[in-house]
């Protein structure tokens, strides 16, 4: 008895440590945790603020502000996106936002991978030259650029078209995207390359059923960054396509407004309209994102 009554006591005195070291544990983390909350409330409590404006009335934003609909009456209408859905040209260029956003994507990403995988795994002459002009374009303004393309596109015909704009977004991008994905290529076990090499296999084979596989998780979240930079572009977009038929519903938004500042509140309906791809883009691809980018940042 006194055996087993000895044993009940150690593993008691065992549970009780456990438990106080999961207490103090938690409790060292107490500030993050807050922090982290503060930080998350920061960010959400305006965007929480934007999509219930988006549902009231011009006179009922004039008259309090948005937390007052939480109690009864609520007031709520859907005016302000009638009349953004019913502005001119909005639905198509929702369609042209996708017609832009989507390849520009692909077409950045789809570089970026094959000029990463270059500068990780292949040997030329100059590469490390070639790759210090890449990163250092990463520094240079969008601004300082936009005349000069602008004349070359007319030049060659391509100002006011959807190619122009892909053109563009995939040579402003790149950059940053070569250098973050050339940085998690350049992490890859070596051993694995080198083993395809030896059984015959080609820089293309490498790169496919390799290379790309094990970069999913970076490529799926730089494809959140780029496809975001792309959906809320209004500078691009609004330089080389100026009055074309083939603008995004960015720069048809920005027309919501008079020069005066009048109808100000419909922008919340449109902010909504314009998030809402994004987001669940987000949501898709949000459980690569930290693991992505974290790796992307420390290998290499």
């Amino acid at each position: 008895m006194s055996v087993r009554s000895t044993t009940r006591e150690a593993t008691g005195a065992q549970v009780r440590v456990s438990t106080l070291s999961n207490i103090g544990y938690r409790l060292q983390r107490l500030p993050l945790h807050i922090v982290i909350a503060v930080f998350v409330a920061i960010w959400i409590i305006p965007t929480l603020g934007l999509i219930i404006n988006s549902f009231r009335s011009l006179q009922d934003m004039n008259a309090a502000g948005w937390w007052t609909v939480l109690f009864p009456p609520h007031g709520f209408t859907l005016a302000s996106y009638e009349q953004v859905l019913q502005t001119e040209n909005v639905a198509t260029s929702i369609v042209n936002s996708i017609l832009i956003t989507l390849p520009a994507t692909v077409i950045q990403l789809a570089i970026a991978t094959m000029g990463a995988y270059a500068f990780a795994w292949m040997k030329f002459p100059g590469k490390d030259i070639f790759f210090i002009v890449i990163v250092g374009l990463m520094v240079v303004p969008i601004q300082m650029t936009l005349i000069p393309v602008l004349q070359f596109f007319q030049l060659i015909h391509l100002n006011g078209t959807i190619m122009a704009v892909w053109l563009a977004h995939s040579g402003y991008g790149l950059p940053f995207e070569v250098f973050l994905l050339r940085n998690y290529l350049g992490g890859l076990p070596r051993e694995i390359f080198e083993s395809a090499e030896v059984d015959g296999a080609g820089h293309a084979v490498r790169f496919l059923r390799i290379a790309v596989p094990m970069t999913i998780p970076a490529i799926a979240s730089l494809t959140i960054f780029v496809f975001l930079g792309v959906w809320n572009d209004l500078l691009v977009a609004l330089t080389y396509l100026g009055t074309s038929t083939a603008r995004p519903f960015t720069v048809v938004i920005s027309q919501l407004v008079t020069s005066l500042g009048g109808g100000w509140q419909f922008l919340t309906a449109a902010a909504v309209l314009q998030m809402a791809l994004p987001l669940a883009v987000f949501i898709f691809l949000q459980r690569y994102f930290v693991r992505g980018i974290t790796s992307g940042s420390v290998k290499g």
